[in-house]
């Protein structure tokens, strides 16, 4: 393959558009950066799309095209240039048990991917977006999943009423200590989180199953904080949630 050097070449900017959400949406596309998430999206099968593996001159090896370093930079999100650099094929799916994450106006793209992540360390079956959420496929989202935007299961909700199993809302000081909660439940269950400063609306809590508290000290925990503990509580022992 010819080396590429100018940064008006049209893959690169094809490419570049992607750092657009509406771009990305258009496209089913999106973007990642560096050897590690490269790496992970090997490990779980996933291939980048035709044309779209980019490496700096020698770095990247069969397969990719060689792009001379400041045409690579001008593509990069990163604060100091990236190596290497594919395209990606979303994938969506329908929200789906026997633990579920569902966001709601978790508009932090940082928190969306450390969601992803934890989602993927505790074994949930899909993390589901609802309105006004960060785009998992934004460069910050996907920085922050650590390569588990290639694993973990996609899936979008326009409201609690689409969710599998039980909706357990998470709403500060309310409802039942989720610790508790978990002991008595074995069956699917989503796990409902909010933003940290508006938290859960009261028309999300009202069409939930039921309503769970973390105990804290401190006045709230933020969006990717709360999933995480929550999952830990819900999966500690295998017993609470099942597979069908």
């Amino acid at each position: 393959m010819s080396e590429i050097a100018s940064q008006q070449n049209p893959r690169l900017k094809s490419l570049r558009r992607l750092h657009g959400k509406r771009e990305r949406a258009s496209r089913g596309l999106f973007v990642a950066e560096g050897e590690d998430l490269l790496d992970a999206a090997v490990r779980a099968g996933r291939e980048a799309s035709e044309g779209y593996r980019l490496a700096g001159t020698g770095l990247g090896g069969p397969g990719f095209h060689d792009v001379q370093a400041d045409a690579l930079a001008s593509v990069s999100t990163l604060g100091s240039s990236t190596r290497v650099i594919a395209v990606y094929e979303q994938r969506w799916v329908d929200p789906v048990g026997p633990l579920c994450v569902y966001l709601h106006g978790v508009g932090d793209p940082g928190n969306v991917g450390t969601v992803l992540r934890s989602a993927l360390a505790f074994g949930a079956s899909c993390v589901v977006f609802g309105p006004r959420c960060a785009d998992p496929h934004g460069p910050k989202a996907v920085r922050a999943s650590m390569g588990a935007i290639f694993e973990v299961a996609l899936a979008r909700a326009a409201s609690p009423a689409e969710l599998p199993g039980e909706r357990i809302a998470l709403v500060a000081r309310e409802g039942a200590q989720l610790s508790a909660l978990a002991e008595s439940r074995d069956g699917h269950a989503t796990l409902v989180v909010g933003a940290e400063r508006d938290g859960l609306p009261s028309d999300v809590i009202a069409a939930c199953d039921l309503v769970a508290h973390i105990p804290i000290a401190s006045e709230s925990l933020n969006a990717a904080m709360a999933a995480t503990v929550a999952l830990y509580e819900m999966t500690r022992r295998p017993s609470r949630v099942r597979a069908s």
